[in-house]
Parts: structure tokens; sequence; C-alpha cells
């Protein structure tokens, strides 16, 4: 859906010493872990589109870590369109070891400076490093608090990033800091949230760390000198890996690389795991593998769970038409259960970025975006399947589209998800209730056939219907206490996301809500995120 946005994707590689060189390796060449990040990143485009950089380290050259990064697209960062620039940059960045980040910002400057990653110079080696995180800290404001209460200290940008950047530089000044895990696991205890790390120094140690509830993916993956790792596993797929070389890293456990050496090593006991279920339904690429779990898998699943709850009645003018792209696999699989074609009714325009059309209003977008087919469309029933409905702008006016420029008879709307009745504090873009569709309707209650009812006519539909909660759990394969839902049950894995959500229910309730979509200020309750 259009209107939900994620923010943040890392990658990593290195090139171990005294292990069998590579044939994933550019050329067998140990320096060219540039090349490799880059691959990595744009494979993982999908999760942040703002910004991309990537920090190399070189023991041969003066800027040990060195870092390239700016506002755009991978291929606009690392000029993967103009060859010769590409090769001077990879070049210039060449070295045995590297991190890399893709960006999405909800809120925040678009400007180099809050592209990641964030390098900190010291004199001392390993006072030197640079680090990519993915996350949002739910406890942001109370660190942020803590920080500037020294006088003598200063943050420069209202990112959790910089926080971050802070914490770990106190951790690594203390005069016996400890190894790497140690500083993670003393960390662990001071952070919130949802908070996946690349880390870089000049001394040429790495670190891959997932927190503790593991919110957040992140895999890895070895062949031979070559470990590599990424938020998504498709990006290691595509590298080469095989598919048993490619694991999830465990949450709560960092792998550290210190003097050529890795180890796994679990830094913080998990007390609870609670993957965001978003990752399969919406967020992460369809062929992605997470917890062993397929993304592709699961949305077909989503899809078969619809089918079983359908009602309209099936003729020779009914058709189920995908939202492109992230329902396509749901929608494929709820036509061929109930054995009713599935068209490309609507098709989208994949060249126009999301700021081109900042400034229109939602009609325009939307039809700067997709394009009804009517000779797909016109006077059928169409079952249009969606993966989420946050805050129905942009359904209400593809609903319009569909209509009006498809011609279509009548439009029933299908979500393979529950209805979003709660905030998320951990990196999704939804920042109060008041802005989302569903606690209007529900006001606390159970889904019932009458307030479904109420939903479509607000959007313009003839019916609506959501998967209900326990289809989650099912679809994934996942135990349900296992994954995040609070963003559909409101049950937060954290205690600074029960503390945030009971302030942005006070502020729900203190908005007079004459205007559904009107804004407030929720500086205490959507921080702004990496």
């Amino acid at each position: 859906m259009s209107e939900l946005f994620h923010e943040c994707g890392i990658a990593a590689v290195y090139h171990l010493p005294n292990r069998d060189p590579s044939p994933l390796a550019p050329m067998g060449d140990p320096g060219k872990t540039s090349q490799l990040i880059s691959r990595l990143l744009l494979d993982i485009q999908n999760r942040g589109q703002l910004a991309a950089g990537m920090t190399t380290f070189n023991p041969a050259r003066n800027q040990l870590i060195d870092t390239h990064k700016d506002v755009g697209t991978v291929t606009e960062v690392f000029q993967l369109n103009h060859q010769n620039a590409f090769n001077n940059l990879m070049k210039k960045y060449e070295g045995p070891a590297a991190i890399g980040h893709v960006r999405y910002a909800t809120c925040g400057k678009d400007e180099r400076s809050y592209a990641q990653p964030f390098e900190r110079h010291h004199i001392q080696k390993s006072k030197w490093f640079s680090f990519g995180f993915n996350g949002q800290l739910a406890n942001y404001q109370e660190l942020c608090q803590e920080i500037l209460a020294e006088s003598d200290f200063h943050l420069a940008r209202e990112t959790d990033t910089e926080i971050l950047m802070h914490l770990i530089s106190q951790e690594l000044s203390k005069e016996n800091p400890g190894e790497l895990f140690d500083i993670l696991g003393t960390l662990s205890k001071r952070l919130d949230g949802a908070y996946n790390i690349v880390f870089l120094d000049a001394l040429g140690n790495m670190f891959i760390s997932r927190d503790p509830v593991g919110i957040r993916p992140l895999c890895y993956a070895f062949d031979g000198s070559l470990f590599a790792a990424a938020s998504e596993s498709v990006a290691l797929a595509n590298m080469g890996f095989d598919a048993d070389e490619i694991h999830s890293l465990p949450p709560g456990s960092a792998i550290v690389i210190q003097d050529g050496e890795l180890t796994i090593r679990e830094y913080a006991k998990p007390t609870q795991k609670a993957h965001c279920f978003f990752e399969w339904i919406y967020f992460a690429n369809v062929c992605s593998t997470l917890d062993d779990q397929s993304v592709y898998i699961t949305r077909k699943r989503l899809g078969e769970e619809l089918a079983n709850q359908e009602t309209v009645p099936i003729d020779e003018d009914t058709i189920v038409v995908p939202v492109p792209d992230t329902a396509k696999a749901a929608a494929d699989s709820m036509a061929f259960h109930l054995s009713v074609p599935s068209l490309e009714g609507l098709i989208r325009n994949r060249y126009i970025g999301r700021t081109f059309i900042e400034g229109a209003n939602r009609k325009d977008k939307v039809r700067a975006k997709y394009t009804p087919l009517p000779e797909v469309l016109e006077n059928k029933r169409v079952l249009l399947v969606e993966d989420t409905i946050v805050r129905s702008t942009t359904m209400k006016a593809l609903i319009s589209q569909l209509k009006d420029r498809g011609r279509a008879r009548e439009v029933h709307v299908r979500v393979a998800c529950p209805p979003i009745i709660g905030p998320c504090f951990y990196g999704i873009d939804m920042s109060t209730i008041n802005e989302l569709f569903a606690p209007r309707f529900l006001k606390g209650g159970e889904m019932t056939p009458e307030v479904e009812e109420a939903m479509a006519k607000a959007i313009g539909a003839d019916s609506l219907k959501y998967l209900p909660k326990e289809s989650i759990a099912r679809a994934i394969g996942l135990p349900d206490n296992s994954l995040c839902q609070a963003c559909i049950d409101t049950t937060y894995p954290t205690e600074a996301g029960r503390k945030l959500y009971q302030i942005a229910v006070e502020n729900s309730q203190n908005d007079n809500g004459d205007d559904p979509h009107r804004t407030y200020d929720v500086s205490l309750t959507s921080p702004v995120r990496s």
C-alpha cells in the first residue's frame, strides 16, 4: 500500500584472511567489497529509496575507513548507469571489508548528512568507526533527554541514529571497553525498540547484530573467504550463495569479526521473539525467506485465507485484481481457489518517484501512479485485493478510478491483513491513531458485518472484508506469540512501545475528532526515525 513506508536496510561484506578464496568475489579479488556492497544494496532497495551509502576499510590508504553516501537511489548514489564513474568509485573505495545502508525516513531532512552509514572520526583507530542502523528506538526521547542533560553535549540531528552513535562512542571511550559482544550487551540494557546494526572500525573489526526481540530481519552467509550479511535473504541469494548457506541471525545475537576471526554469539538473552509480521505481508521482497519462512508462500496462504471467507456470488463476470505490486501473490492465490481469473486491471507506473507527485492531491497521485484498464474492468465484478489499508485515502481514490476510468460495475475490497488499529514505534510510518482508518469505525469493538458495511461505504466500495488476526500466524507458519502484531492487536513487545501507545491513546482522546485526517504534534509518540 502506497500509504505505508518502511525505513532502511543494511548490508555487510568481509573477505576473511587465511581461507580459500571465494568464487563469488569479483575476479577473485578480496579488495572488491565495494562492488559487492552496491549489489547487495540494490537488492534491498525496496527497504529505502531516499538515500544510500557505504563505508569500506582499507589498511593501505590514509583514510582507513572511508564513507560514500548521498541522497538518491542506489543506482544514482553509486552511478550504476555510468560505467566509468562507477568503476572509479569502486576503485577509490576498494578494500577487504564494507558495510552499506539504504534509507527511508518518515520525517527529518532529505539531505546527505542524514544518509547512512554514520562515520565518527578519531585519531585512535579503535574509536574511529562507522555504522548503519535499521529500526527505530522507541525510547528515543528518554535517551535524547539523558544526553542533553549534560551541558557540554549537543545533538546536531533529529534522528535516533545520532543517539546510537553517541552511545557507541561512550562505550568505546571507557577505560576498559571490553569485547564488542560486551559493548552490545551493555547497549542492549539501554535500548528499547528495533535496532539491527552493521559496524566497522579503523582496525578492520566488524560486527553485525540483531536486537533481542528480533523485530527486523537480518540474514548472513559464508562461502570460503567471503562473508556477507543483509536485511533480506534475496540479496545474498542473488550474490550467488546457495540456499543452505544463508541463515537468519537469531534475535539477541551478533557476528563479530576481529583480527580476521569470525565469531557468532548471543550478546543478550531474548525474553520474547517479536518479528514484525508486516515484513512477510508487505515490506520484504517476495523472493526473500525470513526466519526460515518464505515471503511468497506466506502471501500465497493469505490469498487462500481470503478465498475461504469469500461470500460474493461468483459468476463469469467476476475477476480478481491485485493492487500492484505486493498484493499480487495473494490475489493470484485467491483467484485460483475461487476458480476465477486474476487480471492486472491496474497498471502501476514504476518510473514515477514518490516525491514527484508529493504536492498533488490524492486523486492526482493515484492517477499518476496507477492506470486502470477498462478493457479488463468494464462491467466486471472486481474483487480488489490489497495487502493492507492504513489511512484509506489511496484506496478511496483507487476505487473511484476503477469505477470512473475503468468502468467496473462493482468493486469489492479484500484486505490480506486485519484492520490496522495502532501506530508502529519500531520503524514503520504510522504516526497517530486518528490518522488510521479502522479505529474510527471499530471504536474499540469487534469487527462486525455492520462495521464492514460502514467502512465500505466510506471508501466507495460495494463491500469490504479483512482477514481475522488468526490468519496471520497460520499464513506465516510461526507461533502467534513470536510475532509483533502490535498494529493489529495493540500488544507492544517492549516497555517503551507500551508507554508510547498509551500516550497515543491519550492524544487520540484529546483530539476533537472533527477531521479524521487532522494532524497534530506527535513528537512524543513518533520520534524521528533513522
